[in-house]
């Protein structure tokens, strides 16, 4: 059951749903700032998802992708879905005005981090060796 729940979408949707039931809002401004972020998230979460399609290779995170996905979005970022999970966090957290949901922020950013891209990394260094080697000296980690 753990290993069932253990994906970064849970993890982001618990933080998101702290945000929700603890702001009380902070008007228009910080409305339409959570609603740029959050829209920001999503279509950077497509366009990945879209390389991952165009590849052809899972997009599971507790799996190894049979390719490496170097095109995109992924040129700009290693991790552009765990980049857009912090960007919908912090959306939500400020179109909500959640103290709670702000604080979480660093802490979905080191989960994601740890339990995700590091164990990730390990996996495709250990399968593309130099190819990924090159990668992570060509390309930042999150943006």
């Amino acid at each position: 059951m753990k290993k069932t729940l253990d994906y970064p979408p849970v993890w982001l949707a618990a933080f998101v749903l702290l945000s929700i039931y603890t702001g009380p809002g902070w008007g228009h401004v910080a409305t339409t700032l959570g609603w740029t972020l959050i829209a920001s998230g999503l279509v950077l979460t497509l366009a990945a998802a879209a390389e991952f399609r165009k590849h052809r290779t899972t997009i599971v995170p507790h799996q190894t992708p049979e390719s490496l996905v170097t095109t995109g979005v992924y040129a700009q970022s290693r991790n552009p879905i765990y980049l857009a999970d912090v960007l919908i966090l912090a959306g939500v957290a400020i179109w909500t005005g959640s103290i709670p949901g702000i604080l979480s922020l660093p802490v979905l950013f080191l989960v994601l981090e740890r339990r995700f891209i590091l164990p990730e990394e390990a996996r495709m260094a250990e399968k593309f060796g130099e190819e990924f080697e090159a990668y992570t000296r060509a390309t930042r980690r999150w943006f």
